[in-house]
């Protein structure tokens, strides 16, 4: 079955309803009989089943968290208004925006259809639904509160976006500039400055050092252009080929990122807010410590702490608490390893995690914003001296030749 899933085909139908009406539509299934047996029993009688032409040049639309979470409230939704599961699949898929997700909730209701659980039948789509999600979905299952856990899940994505999102959107700003910058200077040394030089050889006038050494870049810039450019664009490839694909170079990346000044804070703290929000959102589910901090470790978004949260479970494991084996690291501050200890003492660690990381939520809101405003001054500043700074050299020899006439 799961095979048949991963073939799916959009169909296109036309019958007739109880009432004689001709009704059209589209539907995702893996065979023709496959349509007319679901038209059948929502009471269409098919008459036409085709499969629909695929246009050419057309590109799947890339599945988000955002679609997993919306796919997660809708269900609960579902689920809590006493529709069979089955049919909650149904009417969600039929109902979502984007054309994978309806293919994807296709095949995961087929899965159920032929009598998997929805645990198995999510797990046969890890990029999608990763170990914590299942996890998840199966304490829910075993404790009946599927609809729970799944409203949980679609709060625990949402606020974990709007962390990602926040970081992005404060590191993407400046990155663009730097990159424009570079761009344009680029385009100023090459094309530019050599009319500015072919002008000057005809004053021949000694020309003011801080012009020939603009000059020199340029030269440079004319004659290694392909070099400059294509090692820039190797360096960026080599680091994320290899980032993918080695341990150490994600462990020694990731450690300098969190050293970083001001982005380095952020990064930290929004590590520690997932880590809380991961961690407590499993508390509230049910599932163990021990197997907790497995998925707890994978949603870090840091291999630093991949590998602190690791040695927690190690320690955890052969009878520390949980928060020594925390303070243990030396990777949360104090006053998380304390708020720990309170849970622990209280038998509250879901609560309390949810609190620690509602702090380090806002926390990591207000740096955000506190970096954007510290930003735009000092990129302003940069883009001034860089490019100013080339029209200062060319236009000093003119200004020397206007001073000696």
């Amino acid at each position: 079955m799961a095979e048949a899933a991963k073939k799916l085909a959009t169909f296109v139908w036309e019958g007739v309803d109880k009432k004689g009406k001709k009704v059209r539509g589209e539907t995702n299934a893996a065979s023709v009989a496959y349509v007319n047996a679901t038209l059948r029993r929502q009471g269409i009688n098919p008459v036409k089943v085709r499969k629909k032409a695929k246009a050419f040049f057309t590109r799947k639309k890339k599945i988000t968290s955002k679609d997993v979470a919306i796919f997660s409230r809708q269900m609960a939704t579902m689920i809590t208004a006493g529709i069979p599961i089955v049919q909650s699949f149904e009417i969600v898929g039929k109902g979502h925006e984007n054309p994978s997700m309806q293919e994807l909730i296709t095949s995961i209701r087929q899965d159920v259809e032929s009598g998997t659980n929805l645990t198995t039948a999510l797990g046969r789509h890890p990029l999608y639904f990763d170990a914590l999600y299942c996890n998840l979905v199966a304490a829910g299952e075993t404790a009946g509160i599927l609809d729970a856990i799944l409203e949980k899940i679609a709060t625990y994505k949402e606020k974990i976006e709007a962390i990602k999102g926040k970081i992005k959107s404060a590191l993407f700003y400046p990155a663009a500039v730097v990159v424009v910058a570079f761009i344009i200077t680029s385009i100023l040394l090459i094309f530019v400055i050599p009319q500015f030089e072919s002008l000057f050889k005809g004053f021949g006038a000694d020309l003011p050092a801080f012009t020939l050494f603009v000059i020199g870049i340029s030269r440079v810039f004319q004659d290694w252009w392909w070099l400059i450019f294509g090692t820039l664009g190797g360096a960026v490839f080599f680091l994320g080929y290899t980032y993918k694909r080695s341990i150490k170079m994600q462990h020694a990346l990731d450690r300098l990122i969190l050293k970083a000044p001001i982005v380095g804070v952020i990064v930290r703290k929004a590590t520690i807010a997932r880590f809380a929000r991961t961690l407590s959102t499993m508390f509230a589910a049910g599932v163990p410590l021990v197997e907790s901090l497995d998925s707890v470790a994978g949603a870090a978004g840091n291999r630093v702490y991949y590998e602190g949260v690791m040695a927690i479970k190690a320690d955890v494991s052969t009878g520390m608490q949980m928060q020594a084996a925390m303070a243990k690291t030396d990777l949360f501050p104090n006053m998380v390893v304390q708020m720990v200890a309170i849970g622990e003492r209280n038998a509250q660690e879901g609560d309390i995690l949810a609190a620690v990381a509602d702090f380090y939520e806002r926390e990591v809101d207000d740096a955000v914003a506190s970096l954007s405003s510290l930003l735009e001054p000092i990129i302003m500043t940069f883009l001034g001296i860089v490019v100013g700074g080339l029209v200062i050299a060319m236009y000093l020899p003119i200004f020397k030749l206007a001073a000696a006439i």
